[in-house]
């Protein structure tokens, strides 16, 4: 008889044989719906992390469940030597719902921001003529693009990059939100400027109003390339296909991910104009799995529900919601409640006692979400919410930040 292993059992087994790269909460998940999980134990929670933003159309949605079944019954992987039926479809569905000329395809979000790196850089040298290796692209303090060798290179977070060097050269750094520090930091070999709409990892920081406007037309003038990487914010999450789009600015370069796989299967994808893009060459970059039929066939069945089951408007008109009760808890506890759409961030006061206790807390009370920075608590559920799940879900918050 097979021996039924309890949540300790799992956490236990996992401590001993897996790399400790992660501190996750101690829940034990194995089934999901919308914005629904259960555990090994038979508890239920809301998912309020969303995968951070990888789940926008929410637990095993049934279209996308449908579409990788049915693709994975045919054909699954090509590789690139070959072309396959769902690749060029992904192309066309992708281009005509963002505007962009063209997409090369990936598979993690840190394969994508490597990819616009190499894109960049090119661009720079071949458009721009900068002279060869000395290519600068400018990047915003306090972000978080993923985990590669060049990209941590350019973190701000000592955790990340200090055991971690020698680091690639080729970044400089400025304060988000600044466009004035921006103007002061191009120079002829500047090639871009990488930049999250609202830094998620970082504590869901947004920059001022009119911020993004200012940098569209430093990087105009200067003739450096604005790309933004939106593979948290983009595909609805704050309530527009784009986080870019509510500044109503349109980046040269767009990095998606995370939700561009529906939950399912790990896609993503940068795009620009041909002017950028069609300076790769057969040979300059690719990848076995990026652009798989599997992958192409769940990204385009994944577009389609956030656009026909409008979950990008639900996100902005739930996501209202949620912050603007939020902001009302008034707590002595709270410093500050920020977010777009269904991307909220609650600092809570040094004093408090950090955000991870408040997470702990919400788990038991059957809500599950993250710390970041310490004392930051994030709501992301996914954009399949509804009211009277906030609702629920605000009572069990209010609760738990009164008593702890």
């Amino acid at each position: 008889m097979m021996m039924t292993l309890k949540s300790q059992d799992y956490v236990d087994l996992e401590e001993k044989k897996g790399a400790h790269n992660y501190h996750p909460l101690d829940v034990v998940l194995c089934r999901g719906e919308g914005v629904w999980v259960y555990d090994v134990d038979g508890n239920k929670y809301l998912d309020c992390l969303s995968s951070y933003s990888a789940l926008n159309q929410g637990h095993v949605h049934p279209r996308i469940l449908k579409a990788l079944i049915g693709q994975a019954e045919k054909l699954t992987l090509t590789s690139r030597a070959f072309r396959n039926d769902q690749l060029a479809l992904f192309f066309k569905e992708l281009t005509e719902l963002t505007g962009y000329d063209m997409v090369i395809p990936m598979n993690s979000g840190a394969e994508a921001v490597e990819t616009a790196l190499k894109i960049a850089r090119k661009w720079g040298y071949v458009t721009k003529k900068i002279p060869r290796g000395e290519a600068e692209i400018i990047v915003a303090d306090g972000n978080f693009h993923g985990r590669t060798i060049s990209i941590i290179s350019f973190s701000s977070e000592p955790l990340y990059k200090d055991d971690f060097g020698p680091h690639t050269p080729g970044f400089v750094t400025i304060p988000f939100g600044d466009a004035a520090a921006l103007e002061t930091v191009i120079t002829p070999r500047t090639a871009a400027f990488l930049i999250e709409p609202i830094q998620g990892e970082s504590g869901v920081n947004i920059p001022p109003e009119g911020y993004f406007k200012k940098v569209r037309e430093i990087c105009t003038r200067n003739n450096v390339l604005f790309m933004a990487d939106e593979i948290q914010t983009g595909l609805g999450r704050t309530g527009k296909l784009l986080a870019n789009m509510h500044d109503d600015v349109r980046a040269d370069v767009v990095i998606l991910g995370k939700a561009l796989g529906g939950g399912f299967y790990p896609v993503s994808a940068v795009l620009a104009d041909e002017d950028i893009m069609g300076l790769l060459q057969p040979g300059d970059h690719g990848s076995t799995f990026g652009g798989n039929p599997l992958a192409a066939a769940v990204a385009r069945e994944s577009l389609k529900v956030l656009v026909e089951e409008k979950l990008i408007e639900n996100a902005a008109v739930q996501g209202t919601y949620f912050l603007d009760q939020l902001c009302e808890l008034n707590s002595p506890k709270i410093k500050d409640v920020r977010g777009r759409g269904l991307l909220i961030g609650v600092e809570m006061k040094p004093e408090a006692g950090g955000a991870r206790k408040y997470c702990e807390a919400l788990k038991k009370d059957g809500i599950l979400t993250k710390e970041t920075h310490q004392n930051i608590i994030r709501f992301a559920p996914p954009l399949v919410i509804d009211r009277p799940t906030i609702d629920w879900a605000l009572e069990k918050i209010r609760k738990v930040i009164i008593e702890l």
